[in-house]
């Protein structure tokens, strides 16, 4: 029997409780730190030594990050699933909980490309990049991460998968980054849709939903044995309620 496909949207919520600073942290590492200066092509023209040392630092932290409980509880709806992460955390969280098939909308912390090169990727893990560390061209290497402003290359894929899913999950976002966002839409108004977020989107989706307003270390885990328990869209409301 074909496996129902599943989409999860997954966002800062979900590396929030990993311990990952977000944006929405108050302290976090982003805290007193202009976007603009380490998240776009102007800030790296500015001042690459400076936007290669924030990310040497957010690659340090992730090193000693582990995967939650959240992360993990979505491994267990491949028994069931065929499921697709589509996720705009840059951190390496899915693939260590062992999520299969991960989408990175935002680009990856642990992946190095050349200014001028999107396609060429290098896989570094947790090690630092620093100025004239070139490629074989000799080109600098920076982080392949998708900066304000670029193109987002993995957006048609997420487009794809979100398009025929049965079943979407929004996790640990807000949903008011675009494009990111918008890909909710892009779901048949048919597919249910299960938010855990312990703020209520303001999002006005077309599709029946189900919020959780919880955080995902403890509603994802929640969600997952509803959805692996039943079978259809009011069972699931119901034992969610109970």
């Amino acid at each position: 029997m074909e496996k129902e496909k599943l989409v999860v949207l997954t966002g800062a919520g979900m590396s929030a409780d990993s311990g990952i600073s977000t944006f929405r942290d108050s302290e976090g590492l982003w805290e007193g730190v202009d976007v603009m200066e380490v998240a776009s092509v102007k800030g790296w023209e500015t001042n690459p030594e400076k936007v290669l040392e924030f990310y040497n630092e957010r690659r340090r932290q992730l090193q000693h990050a582990k995967p939650n409980a959240g992360h993990y509880a979505l491994v267990e709806l491949e028994q069931k699933y065929e499921v697709t992460v589509v996720t705009q955390n840059v951190d390496d969280l899915h693939e260590r909980a062992g999520s299969q098939n991960v989408i990175h909308l935002h680009g990856e912390l642990t992946k190095a490309r050349p200014e001028d090169g999107v396609h060429t990727v290098f896989d570094i893990g947790y090690s630092d990049i620093n100025l004239n560390d070139c490629d074989d061209r000799g080109r600098q290497l920076r982080p392949a991460i998708v900066w304000f402003g670029e193109i987002v290359p993995m957006m048609e894929p997420a487009i794809r998968e979100v398009g025929i899913c049965d079943l979407l999950l929004v996790i640990g976002t807000s949903l008011v980054v675009y494009p990111a966002a918008g890909l909710v839409d892009f779901a048949s108004l048919a597919t249910p849709v299960y938010v855990v977020d312990p703020h209520k989107p303001e999002y006005q989706f077309r599709q029946r939903i189900v919020i959780l307003e919880e955080p995902s270390i403890s509603g994802t885990p929640k969600l997952v044995r509803a959805l692996l328990k039943g079978d259809n869209f009011n069972k699931i409301n119901t034992y969610l309620d109970e």
